[in-house]
Parts: structure tokens; C-alpha cells; sequence
């Protein structure tokens, strides 16, 4: 593929321009140093919400504007998989999410080489909005999974708060994959992933996404999954569709047909993504600044979300059943990767996070 990358960087004005693009911003941190919410907004409310829903797990809206009931705990510990940030508090999903997390896990070890995975954010305990970081993951039906493979050993809780992110990508080059630091391996995670026909998008960087149209040489079926979006360097999100019988649940639209190794991805690369606002017309209104988002913007369903009564505790809705963290944290982790990420950089060029038209 053709994208014209020398004109690209002659009009983004050099590398140095991609690089300080991106250089506030952390990879997989996206929006971590966002505002503090303000009292009463739909962020600090289900922000502040510390367990789930008693009740049937339910999606209500879309992935960016919704909340869920009956949520369920991922583990903290299983043989293949380790969840990270823990003091978020954002590992709790739908049971269709949660299933189908462990279910990867194991089938990346059987399937893909890899040792394990580490899973970041999934929702808050009511869904919602975010107090930092996300504008999905509001369901129950979004998932981050870290580029970096298990180690071999359980991870303390403060290893798992300062352990950087890895990016992808080279720190000197724009949108491009660092050759040190990306391997096949990580490649057939990916179409592991995107593989599970419950499986809606993955969201990775473009550069990945471009890497993988590429070089991947197996069956491309699902290659078109995989959906560019700045970010996503050091992680990509996995998201799945509404499962069935979720009546509250908004669907997105199905991904356009074919591999996505054509001009939608040659976009990324251009300098549109980054071209300013239009200038308003002469004599029209000035747009109104953005607002924050009350808990009367999500569907109405959502009040009632949060003051639903809440579960016993955190074990009494982990995934598997109360004991479920406790056991499986006593099994063996898996073998460790062939490749590791000693020394590798944690942080890479990463553009903002803009458009979103996925």
C-alpha cells in the first residue's frame, strides 16, 4: 500500500511535529489528566459507584453512552490471564465480556504462543461514563488487553499500578512499527481475538493496523476488524456485540465489508486528522462550549441504575463464584514469552485521539 507518507510528513511539518503531537499524552493513559468531574455529573456519580447491580446483567445504550446492570468481576488472577490498575476499579463487565475474556486467555496460550494476557480496563461497577480515560466502556462490552505478555510470576498490586505501558511504536518515526519491539506473536494474538464471531471491532493504532494489512499472511477474514484509532499503541481494545436478548442494548453499525487495507486506512495518514476546526461563517452564532455530561443525557434507565440496590460484596460477584479469585490465583502462570519487554520503550508517539469515526 501507497499512502504517500513523505508528502504527509512534509505537511504535518516534520517529525518533530508528530512527535510533539503526542507528547502529553501517555500511551493507554489516554485522558488521565482529564478535569475532575464536577458533583452531581454522570462521571463523578458512576464514577463513585464501588459495586454492581444486584439482578439479570443487562447493556443499556450505546458502548459511549449507556450504563449496565448485573455486572461481574474478572478475577484478578487466573493461570492465564492477570488484571491490571486495580485501584480503578474498572474490571467488571458484562458475563458475555467476562466469558469470553477468559476464554482468549487460554486460547492464546493453546493457539497464539503467548504466555498470558494483562487485561486493563473493562467498565466501571454501574458502567457509565468514566472519571478518566475512556468515552466507551460504558456497557460492560469493552475490554483493554495490554501488548505486554503475562510474566511468569503473580504480579504484587503496586507492580501492577507502575508497570508502564509498551508502545509499538518507534519514538523517531511517524505512525510506525518498531521493528525491536513487535513480533508475530502479537500479530496472531490479534486475529485470536479477532476470531470469536461475538467479537465486534478491535480498536489499535493505525500503524498497527497497517503493519498487520502488510505482513499478515494467514486467513484475512477478519482482517477488517482491526479499526484504526490514534492511541491504542501500547494496547487494543477488543468490543463485542450486544448479546442476544439485550433489548436496551444500542448496536453499533456492522464494520464495512473487506480487510480495511484501503483508503479509510490511508486516511490516518494524511493530514486531515489533524486539520483544525472550520472557521463559523460570518455573523453565525459561536458554537456552545462542551458540557458535561448529566446523568439525564444516558438513557432513562440509567437513574435508576444508580440507586439500584448494590451486590453483597466484590467476591459475591466476582466471575465463577465468590471463591473464584482466591483459587484460581493459586494456580501455576503460564510459561513465559519467547520475546520480552525488558528494556523496550514504554511510551512512543502517540497522536491525539482524534477523529473518532469508528
Amino acid at each position: 500500500m501507497a499512502f504517500g507518507f513523505a508528502q504527509a510528513f512534509r505537511t504535518l511539518g516534520t517529525l518533530a511535529l508528530a512527535g510533539a503531537i503526542g507528547a502529553g499524552l501517555a500511551a493507554g493513559d489516554v485522558g488521565a489528566e482529564q478535569k475532575t468531574p464536577s458533583p452531581g455529573s454522570a462521571k463523578a456519580l458512576f464514577g463513585g459507584a464501588g459495586l454492581p447491580t444486584r439482578g439479570p446483567a443487562q447493556p443499556i445504550g450505546f458502548y459511549a453512552k449507556g450504563c449496565m446492570t448485573g455486572a461481574v468481576a474478572l478475577p484478578t488472577d487466573g493461570p492465564t490471564w492477570q488484571a491490571m490498575r486495580l485501584s480503578r476499579n474498572r474490571r467488571w463487565g458484562n458475563p458475555a465480556m467476562i466469558a469470553l475474556l477468559e476464554r482468549f486467555s487460554q486460547d492464546a496460550v493453546k493457539y497464539a504462543g503467548w504466555p498470558g494476557i494483562l487485561v486493563g480496563d473493562i467498565a466501571q461497577p454501574r458502567g457509565g461514563p468514566m472519571l478518566n480515560g475512556h468515552s466507551s466502556h460504558q456497557i460492560g462490552l469493552d475490554a483493554d488487553i495490554w501488548f505486554s505478555p503475562m510474566p511468569a510470576r503473580r504480579m504484587t498490586a503496586q507492580e501492577r499500578e507502575d508497570l508502564p505501558f509498551t508502545s509499538m511504536l518507534q519514538k523517531d518515526k511517524f505512525l510506525t512499527v518498531n521493528p525491536k519491539v513487535w513480533t508475530e506473536s502479537r500479530a496472531r494474538l490479534l486475529m485470536l481475538a479477532a476470531s470469536y464471531p461475538e467479537v465486534e471491532r478491535i480498536f489499535v493504532n493505525p500503524a498497527i493496523k497497517k503493519k498487520m494489512c502488510d505482513t499478515w499472511a494467514g486467513d484475512r477474514t477478519n482482517l477488517g476488524k482491526l479499526r484504526p484509532i490514534y492511541g491504542h499503541d501500547s494496547h487494543f481494545h477488543i468490543r463485542i456485540k450486544c448479546p442476544p436478548g439485550a433489548a436496551g442494548c444500542t448496536p453499533q453499525a456492522p464494520v464495512p465489508a473487506g480487510d480495511g487495507c484501503d483508503k479509510s486506512l490511508a486516511y490516518w495518514f494524511t493530514p486531515a486528522p489533524w486539520a483544525p476546526p472550520k472557521s463559523p461563517k460570518p455573523g453565525a452564532k459561536p458554537p456552545k462550549p462542551p458540557r458535561e455530561m448529566m446523568v439525564t443525557d444516558l438513557p432513562n434507565a440509567c437513574a435508576a441504575v444508580l440507586n439500584a440496590a448494590s451486590v453483597a460484596s466484590m467476591q459475591a460477584a466476582t466471575y465463577g463464584g465468590p471463591s473464584a479469585a482466591s483459587a484460581l490465583a493459586a494456580a501455576p502462570p503460564a510459561a513465559s514469552a519467547d520475546d520480552t519487554d525488558e528494556a523496550l520503550p514504554d511510551v512512543g508517539p502517540v497522536p491525539n485521539d482524534k477523529p473518532a469515526i469508528q
